[in-house]
């Protein structure tokens, strides 16, 4: 369908095959239920879609990926230029040989930790407990219960912001704790995932037990951002928190989890600005009392209100 320029933003937008909305609300999209809207939300047919679309796209538009929004802050002024949302289309896995899987960029961390029980292939176990796709965690190096994407990845597909189409190795993609050097702009659209064969059952018990030590830890039933802050050299970034008497702190409607004080959460109408003003303080109170400065671990995106 084509999209003429729209209530929400000046640019004329590239024809498109898939679904590209003008002001389109992020809040139902994240975790954290707040923030403002996309300038412009696309929502490729296929990879094409997404290769010509950002070809044609003006280069000073900026560009972002969207996942499961389940580690973002969305600010209450919205986020400019385009939100890239993958849907049913980059959301498969395949399995390519007895240990190898190729998951879509949209494939979830359950999707692709089921696929590889199903097929007998363990090792990637751990990406049950990270509630997000493929694209987020090969952006952001995911990690739980002592493995990350780094251990298991082979190669990752990606679409550049200028439209062409790459394959980037693990080398390439110059992993460190929670971090890649994935180029902005840059949308992940596969990746390929090497584990070690293991036993279907083998391989759902340890799922189990991961869902399960999650369920005992976390909020995972409240609206919240996952993990709050990187964990320090030799710390734990909750115990850090806690220690700085900061459990259970609240501003507005935001609060630091009383069950895990490294989540901050929505008790209701809390706005991007009262959750990311409590992350700030949470940091202060936390140097004031260790010396140590915690580094945010959730992405914050957009423009204040």
């Amino acid at each position: 369908m084509m999209a003429a320029a729209g209530a929400a933003t000046d640019t004329v937008m590239p024809p498109v095959r898939g679904r590209l909305t003008a002001g389109a609300p992020l809040a139902p999209l994240v975790w954290f239920k707040s923030g403002g809207s996309a300038e412009w939300l696309f929502e490729p047919a296929d990879a094409d879609d997404l290769c010509d679309f950002l070809m044609a796209l003006d280069p000073a538009v900026p560009v972002m990926g969207l996942g499961l929004g389940s580690n973002l802050i969305v600010r209450d002024g919205g986020v400019p230029g385009v939100v890239v949302r993958l849907g049913k289309a980059f959301a498969k896995c395949e399995r390519l040989d007895d240990v190898t899987l190729r998951c879509g960029g949209g494939a979830s961390g359950i999707l692709v930790s089921s696929t590889a029980r199903d097929a007998g292939i363990g090792g990637v176990e751990f990406l049950r407990s990270i509630p997000g796709t493929v694209g987020g965690f090969v952006r952001m190096n995911g990690g739980a219960y002592g493995r990350e994407v780094k251990d298991v990845l082979v190669e990752a597909e990606v679409v550049l912001r200028s439209g062409e189409r790459k394959t980037l190795s693990l080398t390439d993609l110059g992993y460190t704790y929670r971090h890649s050097a994935l180029p902005d702009g840059a949308i992940v659209i596969s990746a390929t995932l090497r584990g070690a064969p293991a036993e279907p059952s083998a391989i759902q018990t340890e799922m189990d037990r991961i869902a399960a030590e999650r369920e005992a830890s976390q909020p995972l039933r409240s609206k919240t951002g996952g993990s709050t802050f990187k964990n320090p050299d030799g710390h734990k970034a909750w115990a850090l928190v806690d220690a700085a008497g900061c459990r259970g702190l609240t501003r507005g409607d935001a609060q630091v989890s009383e069950k895990h004080c490294n989540f901050l959460l929505n008790l209701g109408s809390a706005s991007s600005a009262d959750i990311e003003a409590l992350g700030e303080e949470v940091r202060d109170k936390v140097k004031a009392h260790s010396g140590l400065t915690l580094e945010w671990e959730i992405q914050r995106v957009g423009v204040s209100a």
